[in-house]
């Protein structure tokens, strides 16, 4: 966790800011350019998802995804939001994480949607 160094003199995440919110650790995490947000006052901290049982970062290489065929890549331009999880990114698919790893996606749980 660490305090954001975003401009966002302008913008405060809620409930209704249009960003997507994703319950954490007992509170709600707003996802915005790659980044997960959790407004403290005025202050914006930038969190990362755990890795832990819920959301392991363990190789899952038969995951099948219904939601895009086995061709789709997750990168920055992807179409799926980038959700920062232990030290890597992973891309929120259907309300699970997914990681792309050595040609195939890896299923990092699933999350809680605000």
């Amino acid at each position: 966790m660490s305090n954001c160094n975003h401009n966002h003199s302008s913008h405060t995440h809620g409930a209704n800011c249009g960003h997507q919110g994703i319950v954490h650790q007992g509170h709600v995490d707003y996802l915005h350019d790659g980044h997960l947000h959790h407004m403290v006052g005025n202050k914006v901290e930038e969190h990362s998802l755990p890795v832990d049982a819920n959301n392991p970062s363990s190789c899952t290489s038969g995951h099948a995804c219904k939601s895009h065929d086995s061709t789709h890549k997750h990168g920055p331009d992807c179409g799926h939001q980038a959700v920062p999880h232990g030290d890597h990114v992973d891309y929120l698919v259907d309300g699970h994480l997914h990681h792309p790893h050595n040609g195939h996606c890896d299923n990092h749980g699933k999350v809680q949607l605000a």
